[in-house]
């Protein structure tokens, strides 16, 4: 199963969430990210992040929805739509699910402000793929309805 994190930029949230979750899902599921408009490089906090968690940085990197080498099977956007962001919308078969988280790379203010809205960031998205890793997969693989739809729960989760 492939999953696409989706938003407009590629530059943070996208990115944290595909990595995240390629350091933890099991084999046979891989996580891809991409941009609408991608800014075409990655914000610096977001890979300082990832590697004081342990997590690999090496490949990752802002590009087009337009560059996928594969079609996704599932495809999530992150973008906080109650912020007054525009979600793109993915043109394609895919089982969508929106789990809106807001843009750290836009918050400004002193260091630890930043720093403390990446972590946030980090942390939604994490416990999020957590619970998606949890989900019984092989079974919903085949019931795309309620596959959307638990994913469309976890989107309302840890928020």
């Amino acid at each position: 199963m492939i999953v696409l994190f989706l938003c407009t930029g590629n530059s943070c949230r996208s990115i944290l969430a595909e990595a995240t979750f390629n350091h933890l899902a099991p084999r046979g599921l891989k996580a891809l990210s991409a941009g609408s408009h991608p800014t075409g490089k990655v914000h610096p906090r977001a890979l300082a992040l990832l590697t004081r968690e342990g997590i690999a940085v090496a490949g990752l990197h802002s590009k087009s929805w337009d560059a996928l080498a594969s079609a996704p099977d599932v495809v999530i956007t992150v973008c906080a739509a109650a912020a007054g962001e525009t979600c793109p919308a993915y043109l394609g078969p895919a089982v969508r699910a929106h789990w809106g988280v807001d843009d750290p790379a836009h918050v400004t203010g002193p260091d630890a402000r930043i720093e403390a809205a990446f972590t946030t960031a980090y942390r939604i998205l994490r416990r999020r793929i957590e619970d998606f890793l949890t989900l019984p997969l092989v079974e919903l693989a085949h019931d795309r309805p309620r596959l959307q739809a638990e994913l469309g729960r976890i989107g309302t989760l840890h928020g």
